[in-house]
C-alpha cells in the first residue's frame, strides 16, 4: 500500500529536479523524491542505531581481557607485598 503526500517546492528545486530528470538520473521528479526521502529515512535510522549501540556501551562498557587480567595481576602483587610488609593482614 502507498500514500500520496503533496508538496510544494521552491521554482529553483523544481528546477532542479527537472534537470535530474532530463539527464536521465530519474525517471520521474516523483522518483527523484522518493530516492531522496528514502535515503534520508535511512541515514535517521543509522543514526538512532548508532546512538542506541552508544548509549549500550555507556551503560555496559566493553571490557579488555586484557587489561582486566593485568589489573587483576597488579592487584595480587600489592597484596603479596603488603602480606610480606605486614606479616598478613
Amino acid at each position: 500500500m502507498s500514500e500520496q503526500i503533496a508538496v510544494r517546492f521552491s521554482d529553483e528545486t523544481a528546477e532542479t529536479l527537472e534537470e535530474l530528470v532530463a539527464s536521465g538520473r530519474f525517471s520521474s521528479k516523483a522518483d527523484a523524491i522518493r530516492a531522496g526521502v528514502e535515503s534520508f529515512l535511512e541515514a535517521e535510522r543509522r543514526r538512532r542505531v548508532g546512538e542506541l549501540i552508544a548509549e549500550g556501551y555507556r551503560r555496559v562498557p566493553q571490557r579488555d581481557a586484557g587489561l582486566d587480567a593485568a589489573l587483576d595481576a597488579a592487584a595480587a602483587d600489592v597484596a603479596r607485598a603488603l602480606d610480606a610488609e605486614d606479616g598478613g593482614w
